[in-house]
């Protein structure tokens, strides 16, 4: 497959600029430009201003005979709070097949929140020379999605309160004629969507007056226990003071209070399922099966029991289709979804990866990353979305750097905002090779799954020569295919040119499928225990509450879901100060939850916040907007 047309040759200064500063030096191609590269023709595309445009699902259908490319994901050792630059390197590999290598190649990266953008972390686009462009639409609005799933996240919770609120104070009679109101000749009759409530109650009647007194009970009152509802609201900015709240206070709905709170909109169920589905289809059942509390009897109640998943899936509809967008250097990116790592899957959509690995065919490349550590982005991408996908990755890349090598070989704590200590920035072999135990965990971890690893060593200014051979050197003691320096946030595409023949190779000489940790029929809490000891614990203390909702999940038959582990990304364990490799601890398991539609449970380990707070001076201090230009500064 020849490389593309678009490729952009780009001149690189030194220092590096701000980020933002070198994405608006470049004039970006029209998005139709790469879209033609790509094969696509403008039926199989909408167009959302001159840079983006949402890639329909149809192509799917049209390319279903032909071949895949190659498929990678790129993950990373425990990183610091400053991040080891994983988006960056899945930028700059695509950027050194595509514009540098000539091979057909596609990248597949998450969609950021704005909650970050605005808060500690700065944008997603990557960095430097190896960026997603234009910076400013990647990291803001893009194409709406994340609104839409804040939309149809609240419409569900206000279903929910306002069911609840209707149901304490109508009889069953009157719930049901309220529910099925006569049409113009008198005639009462269900909707579409309470047949599914219907055939799941066992009733097959058709007409609402043929149900008896106990059906009309049955059907009418879900009966909802308020202590059980888990369906929070969301929007989708940083607010510590949304965390807990209380709902139902004014005057019309007194006696209804209930504390509740908001998560960030990333974290919603409804995220997960948009990444996870397989078609608009499959999108209308799990958005229907999203379980958002239990009945008083302790039966789940659905989003298509409170007659809403139709409606979730018309505010879904186009969010479901993947945004096109290029980088620096002019090779496609596809942008979908966006859920956290720590708490959700950490991975972007399966059907951007599946069409991406059609357009880029035979001999091509799909690049896509997973969040954090390999120990929580790469782990649930191979054994969630690899289960619902059917893909099998050839090759697995780790980012490794120097620094958060040296703080897992027990150098000073790094801390975001604060100036790095001496020792980050002064060469110490010994220190590095102290950190490696890190990297040889995630690399036999991985290694398991049947992928050829390649590390990829980010490297910064500092680094020393010595200090890289050891990095390689012990990268190769602990079974990876191959390591390579990188220097593509200084240099672009060609700073990363070793890594894509690396991984050229890696993907050519596979010779193993690909092997799941635990299969999905043992029970839940063996599936716990394969995870907590692939991070090196020696056993697992389930609270009480944890006890409780995994026999509850059990019993209602929900035990063969895979498992997506929130946990802390700082460390193997649950402590974040627990550096290097751990090993012999317990890990505690303080709550057990589940994303039904999405198809996961996932068990809280220790403390996780699904809603970010601002720092004391968060990013949005910098950010503005040049009135001359019209163009976005500041932005990192």
């Amino acid at each position: 497959m020849s490389a593309s047309k678009t490729v952009r040759k780009v001149e690189v200064l030194s220092p590096v600029p701000a980020d933002i500063d070198i994405a608006n030096s470049v004039e970006p191609f029209h998005i139709s430009e790469i879209a033609k590269d790509l094969n696509l023709s403008p039926k199989h595309y909408d167009l959302y201003g001159k840079y983006k445009a949402k890639v329909l699902l149809s192509v799917l259908d049209e390319l279903e005979g032909s071949g895949d490319g190659y498929y990678v994901v790129v993950g990373g050792i425990t990183p610091t709070p400053l991040g080891e630059g994983k988006s960056t390197t899945t930028v700059g590999l695509c950027q050194a097949l595509g514009a540098f290598l000539d091979k057909k190649v596609v990248t597949c990266l998450r969609q950021p929140s704005q909650g970050p953008t605005f808060g500690i972390k700065g944008g997603a686009a990557g960095g430097g020379y190896s960026q997603v462009i234009p910076m400013d639409e990647f990291n803001l609005h893009l194409t709406g999605d994340i609104h839409a799933i804040t939309a149809a996240n609240n419409l569900l919770a206000a279903a929910i309160d306002t069911r609840v609120f209707h149901e304490s104070t109508q009889s069953d009679k009157a719930l049901l004629n309220r529910l099925c109101p006569p049409n113009k000749e008198g005639k009462r009759s269900f909707s579409d969507i309470m047949f599914r409530r219907l055939k799941k109650l066992g009733i097959s009647k058709n007409k609402p007056e043929e149900l008896s007194p106990q059906e009309v009970k049955k059907f009418a009152r879900l009966d909802i226990d308020p202590a059980s509802i888990t369906w929070r609201r969301v929007m989708d900015v940083n607010d510590r003071f949304l965390r807990k709240i209380t709902v139902g206070q004014g005057p019309e709905e007194k006696g209804m209070v209930r504390e509740t709170g908001f998560d960030i909109s990333v974290a919603s169920e409804i995220m997960a399922v948009l990444a996870l589905t397989t078609s608009l289809a499959d999108m209308r059942e799990r958005l229907g099966k999203m379980v958002i509390g239990n009945s008083k009897a302790g039966d789940p109640v659905t989003a298509d029991d409170l007659g809403v998943g139709g409606a979730l899936t018309v505010l879904m509809k186009d969010a479901i289709n993947p945004t096109l967008m290029q980088t620096l250097e002019g090779t496609p990116v596809l942008v979908h979804a966006g859920p956290f790592a720590n708490i959700a899957h950490g991975n972007s959509s399966i059907v951007a990866d599946k069409i991406a690995l059609k357009l880029a065919g035979p001999g091509g490349f799909v690049v896509t990353e997973a969040g954090f550590g390999s120990d929580i982005g790469t782990e649930k991408f191979m054994n969630i979305k690899c289960r619902y996908s059917s893909l099998t990755p050839q090759c697995a890349v780790i980012v490794a750097t120097i620094r958060a090598l040296k703080m897992h070989g027990g150098g000073p704590e790094v801390v975001a905002g604060k100036p790095l200590d001496r020792a980050y920035t002064t060469e110490n072999v010994s220190l590095v090779e102290a950190g490696c135990v890190n990297l040889a965990r995630h690399i036999s971890n991985t290694k398991a799954y049947g992928v050829n690893v390649v590390v990829a060593v980010n490297m910064f200014a500092t680094d020393s020569e010595a200090e890289l051979i050891a990095v390689r050197n012990a990268a190769l003691a602990a079974g990876a295919y191959d390591a390579v320096v990188c220097t593509h946030h200084a240099h672009g595409g060609k700073g990363a040119v070793d890594l894509g023949i690396a991984v050229q190779k890696a993907c050519e000489n596979v010779t193993q499928p690909l092997k799941f940790l635990y299969p999905l029929d043992i029970s839940i809490k063996e599936k716990i225990e394969a995870i907590a000891r692939s991070y090196g614990a020696s056993g697992v203390e389930y609270s009480e509450q944890a006890e409780k909702q995994i026999e509850m999940y059990s019993k209602q038959g929900f035990s063969g879901l895979p498992i997506c582990m929130a946990k802390t990304q700082y460390s193997f364990s649950h402590n974040a100060a627990e550096k290097g490799a751990p090993t012999g601890f317990s890990l505690p398991i303080r709550d057990v939850r589940a994303s039904i539609g999405a198809g996961f449970i996932y068990p809280l380990v220790g403390t996780m916040s699904t809603m970010p707070g601002l720092p004391t001076r968060p990013c949005f201090y910098d950010i503005d907007l040049d009135t001359a230009t019209g163009k976005v500064i500041g932005l990192s």
